[in-house]
């Protein structure tokens, strides 16, 4: 072994040069908050009351319960248990995670066990010897078959000179964080769209009760114009007018009755069930409180909570990783690697000490030339990280313009809603003054009859104000990045989605 002081002097260079070992490429640096954006209502434009802006506003729990509802919470926690657009989401978090371990592991040491049971035909005139020979230790061997067993490893490792397979490794975790956030977004999604479908169901059912009762009002004024006409009270033309107005009112009906059914059908595939097995629950809006505040975060504070934010900013880091491994495949790569087997012409001599042998090695390789090719790739990076960069600030602006605009429907709905609501309250006491002035012979059941169609009228549209102001203020909880998980307990987070 007089060699063995020389050979690891060989092999202890290249382990030097870890100490020089650097990692190519840019670093990734988060992206800043928006500068001076502190709001997201114009200037001069009066925000709805129900908004409550804070540095940290984000509710305990999830935040459909701030409607008070048990219909609502039930659904929702059926389809974030069932439903296949979550179950995708979670595999393909699963996947990223397995390729980030899968990355991990190829950085290590690599170990490989090897066996070996071979038959062998011997021929020494192959390697020029002949039969006799005395100038050969193997002429005598002539031409045998014997059997040769080995048993051996193999251990490799890469020192990644220039950080190429870190840069893989950072690449791959911000993967595995792209998709954490991409599954966040997509409970905050079907959270979301649960709530809508609840809320147009039960604004459609309100419509519908509202309708019916015009309808039977309208019936009930064309029996009375039935009976005016027979003694000569009405002229012909006043029946026909109502007969019209009954016709007109009834064709409203069976689309408020489709469009029922179909949010309805809409809802069990959003809960991940078929229509012919569930049956929702009859949401009514009396049972849907309206939360005293929906809270919203700065826009500062908005890029660091809402999941399709966070999304596009992994999948900038994992655009500016990809950089570093095309620069990293520009230099050159050196590996370390170490062989040990065992062999014999019996399977007892694998153990003797006689049978091992080992080698030991180091390789170096560099790219000379390639057409351009490598060079391309980084720039294909550098463009893709630019794509990346932009994604992620059209991300950015869209979350706030859904902020704005649902923070603007909710002030549009105040208004409307105040003002319905004084047009009921005028129509109701229409109605009793009617009917009042009725009793003393003042007035006619016909005009008695038409108050209360108006006010019907009035209740249908203050009901469909209702339902869309609750439909505006699932909106903008869900514009606002707001939670769907439990709330966090000494023992973590609770039963809501997966857990982190």
């Amino acid at each position: 072994m007089t060699g063995s002081p020389r050979l690891l002097r060989l092999l202890a260079a290249p382990v030097l040069l870890l100490g020089a070992c650097t990692t190519v490429g840019p670093d990734f640096k988060r992206p800043d908050a928006p500068a001076g954006a502190a709001d997201y209502t114009p200037p001069g434009e009066a925000k709805a009351a129900v908004v409550q802006l804070s540095p940290e506003a984000r509710a305990a729990g999830p935040w459909w319960l701030a409607f008070r509802s048990e219909a609502l919470d039930r659904t929702v926690r059926l389809a974030l248990a069932e439903s296949p657009d979550v179950a995708e989401a979670q595999a393909t978090l699963e996947r990223y995670q397995a390729a980030a371990s899968e990355t991990a592991g190829e950085r290590g040491v690599q170990v490989e066990g090897t066996g070996n049971a071979a038959r062998q035909k011997f021929n020494s005139k192959s390697f020029g010897i002949k039969s006799g020979s005395t100038n050969s230790p193997f002429s005598s061997f002539g031409t045998r078959t014997f059997n040769l067993f080995s048993l051996g490893a193999r251990v490799t490792y890469d020192l990644d000179l220039f950080g190429g397979e870190r840069r893989r490794a950072e690449q791959a975790g911000a993967r595995v964080e792209q998709a954490e956030r991409e599954a966040d977004a997509a409970y905050l999604t079907l959270s979301a769209s649960v709530a809508l479908q609840a809320m147009r169901i039960a604004g459609l059912r309100d419509e519908i009760k509202a309708m019916e009762a015009i309808v039977e009002d309208d019936r009930t004024l064309l029996g009375l114009a039935h009976k005016a006409l027979s003694i000569g009270g009405i002229p012909r033309t006043t029946l026909t007018g109502i007969e019209a107005q009954l016709a007109e009112d009834e064709a409203v009906l069976p689309p408020l009755r489709r469009q029922y059914d179909t949010a309805r059908r809409q809802l069990a595939l959003l809960a991940g069930r078929s229509p012919g097995d569930w049956t929702p629950p009859d949401f009514d809006l009396a049972q849907i409180a309206v939360p005293a505040q929906a809270p919203v975060s700065l826009p500062s504070e908005l890029v660091r909570r809402r999941p399709d934010i966070l999304a596009a900013e992994a999948d900038l880091h994992a655009a500016t990783a990809a950089i570093g491994v095309a620069v990293a495949d520009r230099y050159p790569a050196l590996r370390l690697s170490a062989n040990g087997s065992l062999s014999g012409l019996t399977p007892d001599d694998l153990f003797s000490p006689s049978s091992t042998g080992y080698t030991l090695a180091s390789g170096l390789t560099a790219p000379l030339f390639d057409g351009g090719a490598r060079k391309a790739r980084t720039r294909v990076a550098e463009a893709e990280a630019r794509v990346s960069q932009a994604r992620y600030r059209r991300t950015v602006l869209k979350a706030f313009n859904e902020v704005s605009d649902a923070m603007a429907a909710l002030k549009t709905d105040e208004d409307e809603i105040a003002a319905l609501t004084r047009a009921v309250g005028h129509s109701q006491q229409l109605a009793d003054d009617t009917l009042a002035a009725a009793r003393l012979g003042g007035r006619t059941a016909a005009e008695v009859i038409q108050s209360r169609r108006q006010m019907d009228r009035d209740l249908r549209s203050l009901a469909e104000a209702r339902a869309r102001r609750l439909s505006d203020i699932v909106t903008l909880y869900a514009a606002s990045g707001a939670d769907w998980r439990e709330a966090q307990t000494a023992g973590g987070v609770g039963g809501v989605g997966p857990g982190r």
